[in-house]
């Protein structure tokens, strides 16, 4: 049994670690008058001069100006060119690319190259190397086996920034820094090492051993920890529960924050006038790290590797890197061909233009090479291996040239989004618990990531702006409506925020699933939703799974469910907007509550468009949020300064009724009535 003193020691270390860490501001979020912004587009391509001679070198440059790429980002994958051998650097070579460049009129995204590291710094310090949960020794077989928490690494990749941006800062070419490509694909490491900083980390969390066993549940199983000796790295491939492989992903989450922190204070120090743009990949299934929590500390422009499959999904990815941030979104990386795929035509130019509605500004095609050896030597870039142009290079000419007059009718796009979707890395890390004897798969059965984008599908339906932020972390004041889509985790500046808004006169949207857990992972020990009971006016402790699909009426109209899971609503001031049909039981289906100023609206179900769209729908005018053009499916579009944009994301052509006739600017045609789009076409009509 905790004495109290320590059970209340306990709790205040459990509030603190609820709590964000104060942001800190590595660069202002709002636009600075020498960061590429309105007005402002750029076509170019991601190049790795380390596989191209002097001549070849040359030959490319002469390629990208004859195209009119404005950017290239280079430096990154190339850390043992720059500097071959412990504390010799190497950079003659890349000084001559970087004049090159800027001779020819094309700007450079700077990449510090920290992943993956060098085989020297593998073989000189050991501690760089991975560790299995096995305990065996992985030696640098793949791209980015580096341990990043490694103090040996860090001091490093430090030095190696330092002396980048020493000679290079102030290059007249340069226009951006980039940081450890792809870092939150970096593996997890299981060293005594690592243990030690895991040990450090959780002290720092918690505070005191019984603080621990608190949050871990260690009265489970048997488990307690007697002292801090006694804690062992939780397996990240399973097994085990859920409090540990929530706190290894935390743990993992803020090694990750603090590199990019580390590279942010050397730019700050010798480059202070540049911002940064870094494809980071934090959504990586093995790792990972908490972007929507910490994008403020390391990033001027949400930037990500652009490779679309679905039209949904792509938009969701691309407003998820945008987070909070008021600068446009830059696709470090971007579709041209890829891994055993030489390209479609036309597809690229699509998604392009479809950037453009989703805030997008910088387009750099993966990758100007096709590559002749290695992992990727069957990825195909806008090289053909011979070094002969393909028609790659054609299109992406195009789209530069047109992109030019794009840049003069309002693009990139800078207006705020009308919805907010709330989307949490902890609650996807939670609920998507590694192999093992573990019951939350079988309550929490659907995928979180799909659930978000359920949310999200209505309004990108209606061609709604709408972000996906973590909302403990962004302000929420602005939007006219906030979606919070399984947010099973509700911590208390979740819980915070949600009750400030609704309070002073928004309108929340919660579904089934959410508020189920605290901070450290455990069901609340109160009623559902855990403390928000009073905001929602209601109590969602029973649920069942329907044995035929369930079916909601709202409005007069039927919807039919497609998961039949659903919470038994028991409201106290909620009020019934919705009942389920033909269950055996009369229950609610979807309930609205007055909180202050602001209404808290609960859909007892898992979030599917089938219900929401028509939820959300009904909310449109009492939250004053707008829909876009309406477009038949597979067609997105925007108005932008009094021009609509259309785009074709199909394989097949489509029919876009229009209310009034007007002319294609960039097909140069006149329209009306109907204007057809050929597969994968786009259309500005004024």
């Amino acid at each position: 049994m905790i004495p109290i003193k320590s059970f209340a020691l306990a709790a205040g270390a459990l509030l603190l670690a609820a709590a964000p860490a104060p942001a800190v501001h590595a660069q202002d979020s709002a636009m600075r008058a020498d960061w590429p912004g309105k007005g402002d587009l750029f076509v170019g391509t991601c190049y790795q001069p380390v596989d191209r001679s002097p001549a070849q070198i040359a030959q490319d440059i002469a390629v990208m100006k004859g195209a009119g790429f404005t950017m290239v980002r280079m430096g990154d994958l190339s850390w043992d060119s720059f500097e071959p051998e412990e504390g010799r650097y190497t950079f003659a070579w890349f000084d001559s690319v970087m004049d090159q460049m800027h001779r020819a009129g094309i700007r450079v995204v700077l990449d510090i190259p920290g992943l993956p590291a060098p085989g020297w710094l593998h073989k000189t310090y050991p501690g760089v190397d991975l560790i299995n949960q096995d305990g065996a020794r992985l030696h640098a077989a793949s791209r980015y086996w580096d341990d990043i928490s490694d103090p040996d690494y860090r001091r490093h990749v430090h030095a190696l920034a330092e002396q980048m941006l020493k000679r290079y800062a102030h290059h007249p070419a340069v226009i951006a820094i980039g940081y450890d490509n792809e870092v939150g694909s970096s593996p997890m490491s299981y060293s005594d090492g690592v243990r030690q900083r895991f040990v450090g980390w959780l002290k720092q969390r918690y505070g005191t051993i019984e603080a621990l066993n608190t949050a871990w549940a260690t009265q489970r199983w048997s488990r307690r920890i007697a002292d801090w000796d006694g804690v062992d790295i939780p397996y990240g491939n399973g097994p085990g529960p859920n409090e540990r492989n929530l706190d290894l992903h935390r743990f993992w989450s803020d090694q990750t924050i603090a590199a990019l922190d580390d590279l942010d204070g050397v730019r700050r120090q010798y480059a202070p006038h540049l911002p940064t743009a870094s494809n980071l990949w934090p959504e990586a299934g093995n790792k990972g790290f908490d972007y929507l929590r910490s994008w403020n500390r390391y990033a001027t422009y949400g930037a990500l590797g652009f490779y679309p499959g679905d039209a949904l999904g792509a938009a969701f990815q691309v407003m998820m890197m945008k987070a909070g941030h008021r600068t446009p979104v830059w696709f470090n990386e971007f579709t041209a061909g890829g891994g055993g795929d030489y390209g479609t035509p036309d597809r690229s130019r699509m998604w392009a233009y479809f950037g453009l509605l989703n805030y997008a500004q910088t387009f750099l095609a993966w990758t100007f090479n096709s590559h002749l050896g290695g992992e990727e030597q069957s990825l195909f870039g806008l090289l053909d291996h011979d070094d002969r142009p393909s028609w790659k290079v054609a299109e992406f000419a195009r789209i530069a040239k047109e992109f030019g007059r794009m840049k003069t009718l309002g693009f990139p796009r800078d207006v705020q989004p009308q919805v907010a979707i709330a989307y949490s890395f902890e609650t996807n890390w939670l609920v998507s618990p590694p192999p093992g004897p573990n019951t939350i798969k079988q309550y929490f059965a659907g995928s979180y990531v799909d659930q978000a984008k359920a949310a999200f599908q209505p309004l990108f339906e209606d061609n709604v702006d709408t972000a996906v932020i973590d909302i403990a972390h962004d302000p929420i004041d602005a939007y006219k409506l906030v979606v919070l889509p399984s947010a099973y985790i509700m911590d208390a500046p979740t819980a915070a925020a949600v009750r400030r808004y609704v309070a002073g006169g928004g309108t929340v949207v919660m579904t089934g699933y959410s508020a189920k857990a605290d901070e450290t992972g455990k069901w609340f020990a109160t009623p559902l939703p855990g403390r928000l009971t009073d905001v929602f006016g209601l109590r969602t402790n029973a649920f069942y799974r329907a044995a035929t699909p369930l079916k909601v009426t709202l409005n007069g109209a039927t919807a039919t469910a497609t998961d039949g899971y659903y919470e038994i609503l028991e409201p106290s001031t909620a009020r019934p907007l919705a009942m389920f049909d033909g269950l055996a039981q009369p229950t609610p289906a979807i309930t609205v509550n007055r909180f202050g100023k602001g209404r808290a609206i609960y859909l007892a179900t898992a979030p599917q468009a089938a219900l929401l769209g028509p939820l959300l729908r009904s909310l449109y005018a009492g939250t004053g949020i707008v829909p876009g053009p309406k477009t038949p499916a597979g067609v997105v579009a925007r108005t932008v300064e009094g021009r609509t944009m259309y785009v074709n994301t199909t394989t097949a052509p489509v029919a876009v009724p229009l209310a009034k006739p007007g002319r294609d600017m960039i097909g140069g045609r006149a329209v009306a009535g109907t204007l057809t789009l050929p597969a994968y076409e786009v259309a500005l009509v004024e």
